[in-house]
């Protein structure tokens, strides 16, 4: 089994929540809210490090705000972790993003979270003063920012991407899940994400929830254009993803042995320390 450097995980538990119309429910069923279990966790998998996040995904903005106490905690009783912050775009939660952003300079932060899906936009204007906010500490404190990519809406690369086009020159961008989705797939190794590399961006990803066929797609360009290995994570995004089935895949996208351990350890090492 390869020692792994995890690049996005979560701590915490959430409360059931009725998605969809549905019973209330705790679909993410491996959550861990004890640094004991997260440990044992890690070291069932083989892996050595990992940046921690809080837990997040229901509606409920105190809920993963709260989550910013134990991923600082636990960042400062291990040092197998380094931790990101949540933050949120929108409006209502501006006290709550500020009193988060105030953390940023605590022992083992590297990165601030956010995303859209729980509502914001990057051209909403109610969000525009958070954005601004937390991509200014990012840039003041020399921060990552970790930020969530899915088809459609808010979070899609269409949008986020945006992101990257604004700040990029200055702030180093994580988009999680390689744009998330057949769509961004195509659209960032098609030639997006290159372009931003050529550009001076600095943007990064990682292949958790990736289609079958992104990473290999995705090595064989890096590989071909002669750019970008140092910019692809392994992230297991536990417990939304899945540690086991992300790494068979990032493993087998090329055969490559030195550009697996740079996706595998170097990438993270660099980007997170």
């Amino acid at each position: 089994m390869p020692t792994t450097y995890d690049a996005h995980r979560h701590i915490g538990r959430l409360p059931a929540y009725p998605f969809y119309g549905g019973p209330p429910v705790n679909p993410d069923t491996t959550a861990r809210d004890q640094i004991a279990d997260l440990l044992a966790d890690l070291d069932r998998e083989g892996t050595e490090r990992a940046l921690l996040l809080p837990n997040y995904g229901v509606p409920v903005a105190g809920a993963s705000f709260a989550l910013n106490e134990l991923v600082l905690e636990t960042a400062a009783k291990d040092d197998r972790f380094v931790c990101g912050l949540w933050t949120s775009p929108r409006a209502q939660d501006a006290e709550l993003t500020d009193a988060a952003l105030a953390l940023a300079g605590e022992r083992g932060v590297v990165a601030l979270k956010t995303s859209f899906l729980l509502g914001g936009g990057v051209d909403d204007p109610t969000s525009q003063p958070q954005i601004e906010r937390i991509f200014g500490t990012a840039g003041e404190r020399d921060l990552v920012v970790h930020v969530h990519t899915s088809p459609g809406a808010a979070s899609d690369i269409d949008e986020v991407g945006k992101l990257v086009e604004r700040y990029g020159d200055d702030v180093r961008i994580h988009l999680v899940h390689l744009g998330g989705g057949m769509s961004a797939h195509i659209k960032l190794i098609g030639g997006r994400f290159f372009d931003w590399i050529e550009a001076g961006k600095k943007v990064y990803t990682d292949t958790s929830w990736a289609i079958g066929f992104a990473p290999r797609w995705l090595a064989d360009e890096i590989e071909r254009r002669g750019i970008g290995a140092d910019r692809v994570l392994f992230a297991s995004d536990e417990p939304w993803g899945d540690h086991a089935g992300e790494l068979a895949r990032l493993q087998a996208a090329s055969g490559n042995t030195e550009l697996v351990r740079m996706f595998l350890q170097d990438n993270y090492s660099t980007l997170y320390g």
